[in-house]
């Protein structure tokens, strides 16, 4: 915990430091949502094809999910998902062929379910 997850268009391999955005993130998550820094995971997950509204060109997509542990207040998930967005416009660079980038996060409760190990 924090499992984070973020989908992004393909039109954004070159142009999206993922690296430098996990790495930014992390404090981010930390200090927002009173976590470890270790414990925080950032998966990126290329999607080939996206298709927005009518036309589907010149659109990219940036989703991030962000999975915690219940007891974070609406306005604790509220700051963080801003958090995110604002990061996210740092580490994006203007790509050739897409005029609109579509960035979204959500922060979700992780299911009492949950569990982990450490080897």
């Amino acid at each position: 915990m924090p499992q984070i997850t973020v989908d992004y268009s393909e039109s954004l391999d070159v142009t999206f430091d993922r690296r430098g955005f996990a790495l930014a993130l992390h404090p981010v998550v930390v200090e927002t949502a009173a976590a470890r820094i270790e414990a925080c995971k950032t998966r990126f997950r290329l999607t080939e094809d996206n298709v927005v509204g009518a036309d589907g060109e010149g659109h990219a997509i940036v989703h991030v999910t962000l999975a915690l542990l219940a007891g974070r207040s609406d306005e604790t998930k509220a700051k963080l998902t801003e958090a995110v967005l604002e990061l996210l416009r740092k580490y994006i660079e203007p790509t050739d062929g897409v005029a609109t980038v579509h960035a979204s996060a959500e922060v979700r409760d992780l299911d009492p379910s949950y569990r982990k190990y450490e080897e």
